[in-house]
């Protein structure tokens, strides 16, 4: 039976309406709108949304900047409508196919178009929402949570005792990366500005450098792994702290510029790879069931907390995203519906 704030039944393949950010072409903020409910294919799971997320690449998408992200979104207007991707709600209904869901059920994961009453997701991205979480820090979780969980699990694969330092360690990424390597063991050391020295120590970081007072590439220290949110130093300066053997994680998609986004960096560290001990790991975070699954029970645990900066309503959508864009925010924005 469905939770009481949930409209009882919903028929996607009716012309049912629905509240939505809609963004029909690169440049434009978007608008909210009525279109009609998504339908599901097999495979799906229609979410009636409680809260969804901003995520770094939102922005970009809207931008329609750096322009390599067209090949993916829509050479001359956007592929789809509706942005957004994390998400956290209600199931409504499911596709014949699935049978890990059913109506009522409250799930947290990666949606199609996030900023609206209903978003469809494959079944095979949404997990069961942690219990001691509520709609709005769960859909902080999907994208970010998960990316940081495989950059230091799977990628780094940081092992108890070693050193290892979050470059941008306030953003979304930056604040679960922080919290993950410390669960699993590491020596934590978090660079940002003044204004989030005491939010990084206050979620687990041993050590925090402020990067307006002090540069960390030349402090000196040797680290097992970085994890580079921010690209805020070239790969030549940040590999002067790093390890022999050390990994350096990339992990800032240079949103900001106009053509070929991190490709350029990504090349130059492959490179550079190739005459040092050093190594560079690219990787592209891919959300699915079982990490979305992992983050549950680490946050159920209390080792892990999501960092919320604002909450905007689904009103509100054109402000968040452009908030999201100026780089600043401490932990993740979330959009309540």
């Amino acid at each position: 039976m469905l939770t009481p704030y949930v409209k009882p039944q919903v028929d996607a393949s009716r012309n049912s309406q629905m509240k939505a950010f809609v963004h029909d072409r690169y440049g434009a903020a978007g608008v909210l709108a009525d279109i009609e409910v998504p339908t599901i294919d097999d495979e799906d799971v229609l979410v009636r949304v409680r809260a969804a997320s901003v995520n770094a690449a939102d922005p970009a998408i809207i931008r329609g900047k750096p322009y390599i992200l067209r090949l993916g979104f829509g050479l001359v207007r956007p592929k789809s409508r509706v942005r957004g991707m994390d998400v956290a709600g209600v199931v409504v209904a499911v596709g014949k196919n699935v049978t890990r869901f059913q109506p009522g059920d409250e799930v947290f994961g990666v949606a199609r178009g996030a900023f609206a009453d209903y978003a469809v997701a494959a079944a095979d991205k949404l997990a069961l929402k942690p219990a001691n979480l509520t709609f709005g820090q769960a859909a902080a979780v999907p994208v970010a949570g998960t990316t940081a969980l495989q950059g230091m699990r799977d990628v780094a694969q940081v092992t108890p005792g070693q050193k290892v330092l979050i470059n941008g360690a306030s953003g979304g990424v930056g604040t679960f990366a922080v919290q993950v390597a410390k669960g699993l063991g590491a020596e934590v050391t978090a660079v940002c500005s003044t204004k989030n020295v005491d939010l990084l120590r206050t979620i687990g970081a041993d050590h925090v450098i402020d990067y307006s007072q002090e540069d960390f590439t030349k402090l000196g220290g040797w680290y097992d792994v970085i994890f580079d949110n921010a690209a805020s130093h070239s790969l030549l300066e940040t590999r002067h702290v790093l390890k022999p053997g050390g990994i350096l994680i990339p992990n800032n998609g240079k949103l900001n510029s106009r053509w070929l986004a991190s490709l350029p960096r990504i090349a130059w560290g492959m490179i550079l790879s190739l005459f040092s001990r050093q190594r560079f790991r690219v990787f592209v975070g891919s959300e699915n069931s079982d990490d979305l699954a992992a983050m549950g029970r680490l946050i159920e645990s209390g080792e892990v907390t999501p960092v919320i900066d604002r909450i905007f309503e689904l009103s509100q959508t054109a402000e968040a995203v452009a908030y999201v864009g100026e780089g600043h925010a401490r932990g993740k924005v979330v959009i309540t519906v």
